[in-house]
């Protein structure tokens, strides 16, 4: 299984990604080496490179990346419950616990969500404090406002 690199200039700064031979693996805000090609041919990192581009330009509100997370049963759950959550609106981490019907885990909720290893297409973004606050994530609070400031000014318009 190889290993592929790809790192990528967005609005809220490099992203770098990375894939085996038919999944997305990681996309994060730091580099795990330091050989990151700003292009590539490898299939699924071009996918990825071009719809992350199509999101930054509002022309897409969903990914359909391949992708392959290595973690706990129950990181793969918020996981995949993070996914559900639609494009510019948020959760608390109590929903997601209920969601994945286990609602006494908004700790771990919030553990497995600082642990996502695929930022923005598994839009970890998209969930915050039971107050309403934005609390923690890995590209900083003034990212995650930005990410759900660029989701949330399409919501008012029509035809989105």
């Amino acid at each position: 299984m190889m290993n592929n690199t790809l790192q990528l200039d967005s609005p809220v700064g490099p992203l770098f990604l990375q894939a085996d031979d038919s999944h997305l693996t990681r996309l994060s805000f730091t580099p795990q080496n330091k050989d990151y090609p700003s292009q590539t041919s490898h299939p699924v990192l071009h996918k990825a490179r071009e719809q992350l581009l199509a999101y930054f330009r509002h022309e897409i509100h969903s990914f359909d990346v391949p992708l392959k997370f290595s973690g706990t049963d129950f990181q793969n759950r918020v996981w995949q419950q993070l996914q559900q959550i639609d494009y510019g609106q948020t959760e608390t981490y109590g929903q997601v616990a209920k969601a994945i019907h286990n609602p006494k885990a908004v700790r771990a909720v919030g553990s497995a969500n600082n642990k996502n290893p695929i930022v923005i297409i598994v839009p970890c973004h998209r969930v915050i404090g039971a107050s309403g606050q934005l609390v923690g994530y890995g590209g900083g609070l003034g990212v995650k406002e930005w990410l759900l400031k660029h989701e949330q000014s399409l919501n008012n318009q029509p035809n989105h």
